[in-house]
């Protein structure tokens, strides 16, 4: 599929300007970036070019259709063309009000310039001087980490994966710059810890001492105490129990002795009946 069939499926072949870019940035990509890497194609590669130049040149672009003629998933697509704008050296622009705009934000303005001023700063202060001259803060991924950090501390909604399509950087970058920039300027970009509720506290301090066995006192004591208490309490019931036996036989005892048992004697019972005897006598 030629480049024209590309745009004119995309709806962008009216103009000649755009072509002649986007085969320009089609040409350079065939020379600076190898798309087997990560497995784009030909087709692919065309629709990314055709975007690059479309951004480049403020003429309206249709993403969605591009994504599902490309046959890949939105992510794979993205990444894909980060990696390519990435490859050919094509900066994209990302402009901090533009951004503040798009996403009803304006009041972060101020802040995200002067996080993104400190970082500076502080950043090149931590470098050595060979390597401050080469370092590269025009990339669209600070203004981007900056705003984001900005909106998540004045607790505003934000996309995070279209601010990252916008910026044309990868998620692993952007996490990465994000990262530093909170070590860096956690006073500017930092969320403070929410303060513990006391009345929570209080609550798991009563629930540990309702459990002596789990309780631990502040003053460095042990719970030998405790364990005194407990044992003393299992020896008061032993002994409770053995006075109460003993109490028991006594008055067993007792009864015995009062009231004995009267002993009866077993009569023997002879069921056969006897025959009386005749005396010879009177037999004669």
């Amino acid at each position: 599929m030629s480049l024209m069939d590309v745009a004119r499926k995309l709806g962008v072949s009216e103009s000649k300007k755009l072509l002649s870019k986007a085969a320009e940035l089609r040409r350079l990509a065939d020379i600076q970036f190898d798309s087997s890497i990560i497995g784009v194609g030909e087709i692919c590669k065309t629709i990314i070019c055709l975007e690059i130049a479309a951004s480049m040149m403020d003429v309206v672009f249709n993403r969605q259709a591009a994504i599902k003629l490309s046959g890949m998933s939105e992510k794979a697509y993205n990444r894909s063309f980060n990696a390519m704008q990435n490859g050919i050296g094509v900066k994209n622009k990302l402009d901090i009000r533009e951004l503040a705009i798009q996403f009803g934000c304006v009041r972060l303005i101020p802040f995200v310039h002067k996080g993104l001023s400190l970082y500076r700063e502080r950043f090149l202060a931590k470098l050595p001087l060979s390597r401050q001259a080469s370092t590269d803060f025009t990339r669209p991924v600070f203004n981007a980490a900056a705003f984001y950090l900005c909106a998540k501390k004045h607790k505003l909604k934000v996309d995070k994966l279209k601010l990252i399509e916008l910026a044309g950087t990868s998620e692993s970058e952007f996490s990465s710059v994000s990262t530093s920039m909170m070590d860096l300027c956690f006073d500017i970009f930092g969320i403070a810890k929410e303060k513990k509720d006391s009345k929570k506290i209080k609550g798991k301090r009563e629930l540990l001492d309702a459990l002596p066995d789990k309780r631990k006192f502040e003053d460095g004591g042990s719970c030998s105490s405790d364990d005194e208490s407990h044992s003393d309490k299992k020896c008061s019931r032993k002994e409770g129990y053995d006075e109460w036996k003993a109490q028991v036989e006594r008055s067993m005892k007792r009864i015995k002795t009062q009231a004995p048992v009267k002993q009866t004697k077993q009569v023997t019972l002879d069921f056969l009946k006897r025959v009386p005897k005749i005396s010879t006598s009177q037999s004669s």
